[in-house]
């Protein structure tokens, strides 16, 4: 055989996976016996591919990637199947192995970064860890290189900042170039942008894109966003109770799904093409009676139950030396909730929005301005008064998990706002978190459970009902859905508006996802900067953006027209 012979045999000689995994089962050991979280799962990366694993939460998802990095808990082990990186089976490869393999093979940009970056270690620190660790040249420079790459500006700066000092979007492209610092052959990427608002999260993915591309990185995405997976992802993998049930190309998978867990994601992913939630749709009304809860709220429809004038918040910022500096947080912000409607607030982080549900619910005084409910300044309550504000306003977080008290069963959490308001006797109190359980869709037999034996989706539904224990008028929902996957938030936001369409509650919807927003919002205000740069009704501002910023926040959002049936998209 000649040296061309050979030649030709490399370059038509089939190229292997990065990584493969075959007929995969994980096991985890619970109080109650063993759980299969995983079953059979089988998947492909080929190099410079990036593949998107998406499903609802507990489908087995993230499990998957921390079997492949050798990551899972002390109670999970691989119970059967194969996993080969670059050929090499390492499903059950010893631990000593296995840092070998981190960092240099697999890197990993995980979901959280503030609990994923240690707070008493420097940025740069971390850094050189993990290139210390790998045997790479680790010296400040070295440092201020990598952290560069990942788009930090004035890096070697930024090296001698701690955590806390960065924005979300800096802690995250610092968990980037910590992944990717020691050009890994694969890095998986678990959830990386799913607490960011759109535009830095568009910013995140393109420069992780344009970073992976020139090192010939393969991605393995974990995602509970569709769009994203459709925008971002060669190959989509469907998981559902353990299973992979579907995969194939994101566009054609997603354009046309086939199994029936799959087209239920589709259909339940918010987009741009969705309208504002119509309860009876849910309920089979027939097309001509869908005007009647419409209807029927626009009566109730009479007033402006909030009012915000004028709004200003200024924050003083230590320079350093005993000087400091103002920080309009909120610059002159002016607009009014109608009752039984939504009206949402959008903008990117650190615009504003979050620091206005907070003075509305008296946890932040403003500077300037007046917050007007029901026709009273909300600035002179003070102790009765106050109270009884706090009984008619009502919020709901982002983290139910974090809202919860864990050592508070669930009906003690939502009892609580019943005994603190001293409303009834044990047993009015009793029945009364029975019907708000049964409104939430929950059944009376959870009331004995605590809040690490729920899913996500029903934790957020527990906080749904403590909100409504005092039967409050207006509910501050501040980022309500953004932690849950598609399926869950599809039915927490059914919930909402079922809940509204019975009750005439009034909500503030403080969110960074627009597709969310178009399906549950009246009424948007685009903040920017502290300052309200939009509004008008949801048609309005999502149709014809009247501001560049807005257009810009349209714009960004993962997948845009990529979920639609191909005749619409």
């Amino acid at each position: 055989m000649t040296s061309a012979d050979i030649r030709i045999d490399e370059a038509t000689a089939p190229v292997r996976p990065i990584l493969e995994i075959k007929d995969l089962a994980i096991t985890f050991k619970t109080g109650s016996g063993e759980v299969k979280a995983v079953k059979n799962a089988h998947l492909s990366i080929m190099p410079g591919e990036t593949v998107a694993i998406v499903g609802e939460s507990g489908s087995g998802k993230s499990t998957t990637a921390l079997a492949a990095i050798g990551l899972l808990p002390n109670n999970g082990r691989i119970s059967a199947g194969q996993i080969l990186l670059d050929g090499e089976d390492i499903a059950h490869a010893s631990e000593k192995r296995m840092i070998e393999l981190r960092g240099s093979h697999i890197g990993m940009v995980p979901q959280d970064p503030m609990s994923n970056l240690n707070p008493v270690w420097k940025i740069g620190y971390q850094v050189r860890e993990t290139l210390k660790a790998n045997g790479r040249p680790d010296g400040p420079e070295d440092v201020a290189r990598v952290l560069a790459e990942a788009g930090l500006p004035d890096a070697a700066r930024r090296a001698k900042q701690y955590p806390h000092e960065f924005s979300g979007g800096m802690r995250q492209r610092a968990l980037i170039a910590i992944g990717l610092s020691c050009q890994p052959k694969l890095l998986i990427a678990d959830e990386p942008t799913s607490a960011l608002d759109v535009t830095v999260q568009r910013r995140i993915l393109d420069h992780l894109d344009t970073m992976t591309t020139e090192l010939g990185t393969s991605v393995l995405l974990i995602t509970h966003d569709l769009g994203l997976a459709a925008e971002r992802a060669d190959k989509v993998i469907v998981m559902y109770q353990g299973n992979v049930v579907e995969a194939g190309p994101s566009l054609e998978l997603l354009r046309n799904p086939q199994h029936p867990y799959t087209r239920r994601l589709v259909e339940s992913a918010p987009s741009l093409a969705s309208r504002r939630i119509q309860v009876a749709k849910e309920q089979g009304v027939e097309a001509e009676d869908l005007l009647a809860p419409v209807a029927a709220a626009k009566e109730r429809v009479q007033d402006e139950v909030l009012q915000i004038k004028n709004l200003r918040k200024i924050y003083k910022l230590r320079q350093g030396l005993g000087k400091t500096s103002d920080f309009a947080a909120v610059d002159d912000v002016s607009f009014s909730v109608k009752r039984g409607t939504t009206t949402a607030i959008v903008g990117e982080s650190g615009s504003g929005k979050s620091t206005v549900a907070k003075m509305v619910l008296q946890l932040e005084k403003p500077t300037e301005g007046q917050i007007v409910f029901d026709g009273v300044d909300t600035a002179g309550l003070k102790g009765k008064e106050l109270f009884k504000f706090r009984r008619r306003v009502q919020p709901i977080f982002q983290d139910p998990y974090g809202s919860l008290d864990p050592m508070y069963n669930i009906f003690r959490t939502i009892e609580e706002p019943l005994r603190v308001h001293k409303i009834g006797n044990a047993a009015s109190r009793e029945k009364k978190v029975r019907e708000l359980l049964d409104q939430v869709a929950l059944p009376q037999s959870m009331m004995q459970r605590y809040p690490n034996e729920l899913s996500g989706g029903q934790r957020q539904r527990i906080a749904i009902a403590r909100a409504l224990a005092l039967d409050p008028e207006v509910i501050i929902c501040d980022e309500a859905v953004s932690a849950l996957d598609v399926l869950v938030q599809a039915q927490v936001l059914n919930l909402l508006a079922d809940l509204q369409d019975n009750l005439g509650l009034t909500y503030l919807f403080i969110t960074h996802d627009l597709a969310v927003v178009r399906q549950i919002a009246d009424h948007v205000c685009v903040m920017e900067k502290g300052k309200l740069v939009e509004t008008g009704s949801t048609d309005d501002v999502f149709d014809n953006p009247r501001e560049a910023y807005t257009q810009a926040l349209l714009d960004a959002i993962p997948g845009g027209s990529l979920l639609l049936p191909p005749a619409v998209a």
